[in-house]
Parts: C-alpha cells; sequence; structure tokens
C-alpha cells in the first residue's frame, strides 16, 4: 500500500489526509546530504524500528525491530558505513536513534540511496514522530505519533513523494 505526501505537507493514504513535517528546504529531485531537503520519488517501507521501552511494537506489514541505546546511523558519505545502521560509538559521522525526544520513538527506515548507495545523495531519510509543532524535518517525512502508528497498522508499504 502507498501512501502519497505532498509538498504542501498532506500525507494520503486511502483517502485519509494526515498533516506531515517534511524537510526544512522543501522537496527536492536533486537530493544532497545535508541539504535539508525531502527527496521526490516512490521509495519503499523497509522496516520499522521502535523504542521497546517506550512502546509495544507497532502493526505493519514491513519488519520490525526494537532500537538498541547503541544503535546509530551514518550520515557520513566518507564512511564505508553510510547510510546504514551502526552500532556505537562510532568514529564517523552518525545520529543517534536512542533519542531523548521521542522524534524516534518509531522510525520507518525509507529505501533511499540504499541500493546502491551513492556517497553523498543523502542518507538517514525515515518515516518518524513529528515534533508537536510540526517543524521541519532535516530531510525525513514526520508525523504526529497517532497518525504514524495509524498509517504503518494500515500496512503502508510504499511512500511517495510527490
Amino acid at each position: 500500500m502507498r501512501g502519497v505526501v505532498h509538498r504542501d505537507g498532506r500525507f494520503v493514504l486511502q483517502g485519509a489526509v494526515f498533516r506531515a513535517a517534511l524537510g526544512r528546504r522543501g522537496v527536492t529531485e536533486h537530493k544532497a546530504e545535508g541539504d535539508g531537503a525531502t527527496p521526490v520519488g516512490l521509495m519503499p517501507l523497509r522496516r520499522v524500528l521502535y523504542r521497546a521501552d517506550r512502546l509495544r511494537a507497532p502493526d505493519c506489514a514491513v519488519p520490525v525491530e526494537p532500537i538498541a541505546e547503541n544503535d546509530g546511523w551514518c550520515d557520513d558519505p566518507l564512511s564505508a558505513d553510510y547510510n546504514r545502521l551502526v552500532r556505537l560509538p562510532q568514529d564517523a559521522h552518525h545520529e543517534e536513534l536512542w533519542r531523548t525526544d521521542g522524534l524516534y520513538d518509531v522510525v520507518g527506515v525509507l529505501g533511499w540511496n540504499d541500493a546502491p548507495v551513492v556517497k553523498g545523495r543523502g542518507s538517514a531519510i525515515f518515516l518518524h514522530v513529528a515534533r508537536s509543532d510540526y517543524a521541519p524535518t532535516d530531510g525525513c517525512v514526520a508525523l504526529a505519533l497517532a497518525d504514524l502508528l495509524h498509517v504503518l497498522a494500515a500496512g503502508i508499504t510504499q511512500l511517495l513523494v510527490a
């Protein structure tokens, strides 16, 4: 099942419309590491990660795994682990997945720049929990936690950013 994200922040799934936060620089057809934009394109939902200390495993159509305290995501284009899950500590630049702010309590790993990985084309493009004010992301798509759990339970397997 495919969810569609529009440039104006509408996330549409089976006729239902949800509010989404997008990259602080909008959307782009030419994604580059660190540009702050959400990439345009059709992305499969590869898997869902979640904080088992805060939530039960979400119902969804893709594999689900708990986040460990030492999980990170490499966003360093010079690293052999670029755009991959890594264990911390890590010498390369990375994002920590075990966050205190709740944004990564549920994280859908989107298939962006992963088959194959191209250095500098963007990393860590996720479907995750939005801030309460829907502040822009660094390039991800973010929904309110209840909305994110709803779209996952509905069986989303692809996300089209148009």
